[in-house]
C-alpha cells in the first residue's frame, strides 16, 4: 500500500547541448550569426556596387615621365571623368618596378589602391629575380592589358650618329665605348638591346636607372650616348630634335614616318614590345575587377582619349581580366625562355 508522499508527474530536463547549454539558446545562437553574416554580405555587395566612394590611387613602379607614367596619367584623368571621383597617381619607383608592384600587391584588397605597370614588372621580373618580393599569380589580379607601345632606338645628337648600322659599327670596332641607359635589366628595351648585341658581335656598356625619366635627362645632357625606349615617352624629345630615332619596331608610327624599322633577318625578332597594363590586389571582388575592366575599355573608347593615346603612340588593348591573364601567362614564359638563353641576371 502506498503512502502518502507526493505523486504529482515527473517534469522532464530541458534538453542540452555543450556544456550544458539548452538546444533552444543555441538556436537562437545559430540564428542571430547567420543573420549577421548576411547583413555583412549585404553591406559588402553594396559597398561594391557603390565603388568608387572615394579617390582610388594608381601606382606606378617607375619614376615620371616614362611611358608608364603617361599611360597612368592619361588613364586618371579619363577615369576621373567617366566615374566621377578622383584617381590619384603616385610613382614608387625602384628594383625595376618590384617596390611599387608589391607595395599593390600588400595592400587592401578593395579596389581603391591599383597598379599601372609595364610588362618588365609583370612579365619579365618573374622570371629574372630568383627571389621576387611578391608572386604575381598568389597576390596580383590582372585587370586589363591596356596599352601597346612599340619600340625605338634613340641617340644623343652629340653622337653624331644617323643610322643604326653606324651604331653597330661602332660597337662592334670599339666595345664598350658607347653606354646606353635602360629603366633597369628586367626592362624590354633592355633585353632588346642585349639580344642585338647577341645577333650583332657589338658590345655596348649599360647604364640602369629607376626609370626612363632620368635615363633620358641623361642622354639628352651626353652622360649616355642611345638607348632603346618606348615610343610613347620619347616623342616629344624626337620631336624637339633632343633625340636622333634609329629604328623603330613598329612602321604604323604616323610620327616616326620615314624611320627605319630593325631589319628582322640582321637582328633576330624585334616583335618583343612594351605594355602597360592594370593590375589589383588578389581578392579583389571580382564585381570591382570587371567593372574596371569595362570602365577602361570603355575610356580608351572615348574620341578624346582615343587621340591622346595616338599622339603617344600607344595602341589600346581591347580585353577582359580572363584574357589579359592568360595573354600574360604565355608572356611571361616566352621572356622566360630569353632570359635562360641569354643567361640574363639582375646584376648585369
Amino acid at each position: 500500500m502506498m503512502d502518502n508522499a507526493d505523486i504529482s508527474p515527473c517534469r522532464a530536463a530541458a534538453p542540452t547541448g555543450r556544456a550544458g547549454e539548452p538546444l533552444a539558446m543555441r538556436r537562437f545562437i545559430l540564428k542571430a550569426g547567420i543573420a549577421v553574416a548576411g547583413l555583412s554580405f549585404g553591406l559588402g555587395a553594396a559597398a561594391q556596387e557603390r565603388w568608387p566612394e572615394r579617390p582610388v590611387k594608381i601606382v606606378v613602379p617607375s619614376s615620371p615621365g616614362g611611358g608608364t607614367d603617361v599611360f597612368a596619367r592619361i588613364l586618371a584623368q579619363a577615369l576621373g571623368d567617366q566615374l566621377k571621383q578622383t584617381f590619384i597617381v603616385e610613382n614608387k619607383p625602384g628594383s625595376s618596378g618590384n617596390i611599387g608592384a608589391d607595395a599593390v600587391a600588400k595592400s587592401a584588397p578593395d579596389g581603391y589602391t591599383i597598379l599601372v605597370a609595364s610588362n618588365a614588372s609583370l612579365a619579365v621580373n618573374p622570371g629574372l629575380y630568383p627571389k621576387m618580393p611578391f608572386d604575381i599569380d598568389r597576390d596580383l589580379t590582372p585587370v586589363a592589358r591596356g596599352v601597346m607601345a612599340p619600340m625605338v632606338l634613340v641617340a644623343s645628337p652629340s653622337l653624331g650618329i644617323k643610322r643604326f648600322d653606324d651604331l653597330v659599327a661602332q660597337g662592334k670596332s670599339k666595345p664598350g665605348s658607347l653606354f646606353f641607359g635602360s629603366a633597369g635589366v628586367g626592362s624590354p628595351p633592355y633585353i632588346a638591346m642585349r639580344m642585338i648585341e647577341e645577333v650583332t658581335g657589338a658590345h655596348f656598356e649599360h647604364v640602369p636607372y629607376k626609370g626612363l625619366g632620368p635615363a633620358y635627362q641623361d642622354l639628352m645632357g651626353g652622360q649616355i650616348q642611345f638607348m632603346m625606349a618606348d615610343a610613347a615617352s620619347s616623342l616629344p624629345f624626337i620631336a624637339s630634335g633632343r633625340m636622333i630615332p634609329l629604328a623603330v619596331n613598329d612602321t604604323s608610327i604616323k610620327q616616326l614616318e620615314g624611320v627605319p624599322r630593325f631589319d628582322r633577318t640582321a637582328y633576330g625578332r624585334n616583335d618583343f614590345f612594351t605594355s602597360f597594363s592594370v593590375m589589383a590586389p588578389a581578392r579583389v571582388p571580382a564585381s570591382i575587377v570587371q567593372r574596371l575592366s569595362r570602365e577602361i575599355n570603355a575610356a580608351m573608347k572615348k574620341p578624346e582619349v582615343a587621340s591622346r593615346l595616338e599622339q603617344q603612340a600607344l595602341i589600346p588593348v581591347f580585353d577582359t581580366p580572363a584574357g589579359f591573364a592568360a595573354d600574360l601567362k604565355k608572356e611571361r614564359e616566352l621572356w622566360a625562355q630569353v632570359i635562360r638563353r641569354n643567361k640574363l641576371t639582375p646584376e648585369q
